[in-house]
């Protein structure tokens, strides 16, 4: 029963954290209601089978995956080339459910010829701190928007979500510092049940579009058409592997530190294992023309807050998302749960982070070489964010979606000014 309720917890986790990329990505190329359902059911399959793969023969950390960002931004750059280089949408589509098939390979490829071993050992205590601030950084307009009720840009505050969206922070909190150890450990599941249901209080759910035709439905498989080659999708699958094997390392590197000092577990080297498992969850996502996934660093903080180190419920939550994903009437009530509540349990999880970015900082022997990679990092990862994404559009595909990431480039700048600091000193 503690694995159900723990699996369960981690099923909705996934589910409120991963279903807003497909939509996004749905509206840019057009699609219409029934298209949009679709690819959220292939691309939430996709991510629940992703789990199982890493939990059995990947790194076997509880690391939740998500659409990748990076991916989600050569979606966007790909949908502004219709008319231009591709005729219509779809060739656009099938040239990016290819590009996750050569990401795949890549990503395998890498894994045995052993340059992923050798990237892991860039991902020093100064660099994951980097990464971990600038993550939640980046997050945190998103994260505000949300709780203030704002959807587009320009809408105004929305006081009365603004006040149930605080409850909600607050609540979370309350569970998650509950000293009643079961409280605690679901701490995340009652704090999306409060605040549903106090969001159905004050009037500020939606409505849920139940069909009554359809009870249960599979994943369609090459939806945009066969596999095809396409020179310009595969450099920049090339470029993305490497961006993607980074953020793999940096997710795993913050959970193996957070497992061993706050649990005393002590975790394995399978950077070369979780490479593999995530080449076959490209090839997957490929298949079933979804989008790429990508472990996420978030999944460090959902454990801390709630006390959940263990693999089992993990495993049993990626069963739960597969079967749900089967089933269109259960994903539209979980695409029905208020997006404020989603930002409030997020927020609070994401203040885990926080700590833990200043914790790995300690960890640094040399601090003021720290703090100068640090400085450079966060300044250009943060001024990056700043800068619009519409003014990076006439720049290659790849190189548009890295620079209009200020958690990637800014995580780059830290890695090469730190190797650059590192080399100069040994040579003295």
């Amino acid at each position: 029963m503690k694995n159900l309720f723990g699996g369960l917890q981690w099923a909705v986790f996934l589910l409120a954290s991963s279903i807003a990329a497909p939509i996004a990505i749905a509206s840019v190329f057009g699609m219409d209601t029934a298209d949009t359902a679709l690819f959220v059911q292939r691309t939430v399959f996709v991510l629940g089978v992703a789990v199982l793969l890493q939990a059995f023969i990947g790194h076997r950390m509880p690391i939740n995956e998500g659409p990748a960002g990076l991916w989600w931004g050569i979606y966007i750059v790909y949908a502004g080339l219709v008319g231009s280089l591709y005729a219509t949408a779809e060739n656009a589509l099938q040239a990016l459910q290819s590009g996750m098939l050569y990401s795949g390979v890549l990503f395998i490829i890498f894994a045995y010829t052993g340059l992923v071993g050798k990237m892991r050992r860039l991902f020093t205590p100064t660099i994951t701190f980097v990464y971990l601030l600038l993550l939640v950084l980046q997050i945190s307009e998103s994260i505000m928007s949300g709780l203030f009720g704002i959807t587009t840009p320009g809408e105004p505050v929305d006081l009365v979500v603004f006040m149930a969206g605080v409850a909600v922070v607050v609540a979370t909190f309350y569970f998650m510092g509950n000293k009643i150890p079961w409280v605690n450990r679901y701490s995340v599941l009652f704090a999306i049940a409060a605040g549903w249901l106090l969001f159905l209080i004050i009037g500020k759910t939606e409505s849920v579009p139940f069909d009554a035709g359809t009870f249960i439905s599979l994943p369609q498989m090459l939806v945009f058409g066969p596999l095809v080659w396409d020179s310009g999708m595969f450099v920049t699958s090339l470029f993305l592997t490497l961006l993607l094997i980074a953020n793999m390392m940096a997710s795993m590197r913050v959970m193996e530190y957070l497992l061993k000092n706050e649990f005393g577990i002590h975790q394995p080297d399978r950077v070369k294992q979780g490479s593999v498992a995530s080449g076959l969850n490209h090839i997957l996502a490929g298949l079933f023309s979804s989008i790429g996934p990508v472990p996420i660093s978030g999944a460090a903080g959902f454990v801390s807050a709630t006390r959940t180190p263990s693999l089992k419920p993990f495993i049993v939550g990626g069963f739960l998302v597969v079967a749900i994903s089967l089933f269109p009437n259960i994903m539209a009530l979980l695409a029905a749960l208020p997006a404020p509540v989603a930002y409030a349990v997020i927020f609070a999880i994401f203040t885990k982070m926080v700590e833990m970015a200043f914790k790995e900082l300690e960890e640094e022997a040399d601090r003021m070489q720290a703090y100068k990679v640090s400085a450079f990092g966060l300044m250009i990862g943060v001024g990056i964010m700043f800068v619009p994404q519409e003014s990076m559009a006439q720049l290659p595909g790849v190189l548009a979606s890295t620079l209009s990431n200020g958690l990637i480039t800014g995580t780059i700048i830290a890695i090469i000014l730190e190797q650059a600091l590192i080399w100069r000193k040994n040579r003295r």
